[in-house]
């Protein structure tokens, strides 16, 4: 006697939307991690000694 455990199973459709919400999450979190930095790099402030080639 098998039984069918259906269930458990989702649709292709389903699977797809659920792609779909777990890049767009992913794709959210790299543009919020990722995008502070980028601002703060661009922000550092200017060399007190007005050397503009120092790091």
């Amino acid at each position: 006697m098998k039984k069918d455990n259906n269930k458990d199973k989702i649709t292709r459709k389903e699977a797809i939307s659920k792609m779909g919400k777990y890049a767009a999450l992913t794709a959210v979190g790299t543009f919020v991690i990722l995008n502070p930095l980028k601002a703060q790099v661009a922000s550092q402030p200017a060399d007190p000694g007005g050397n503009p080639f120092s790091n």
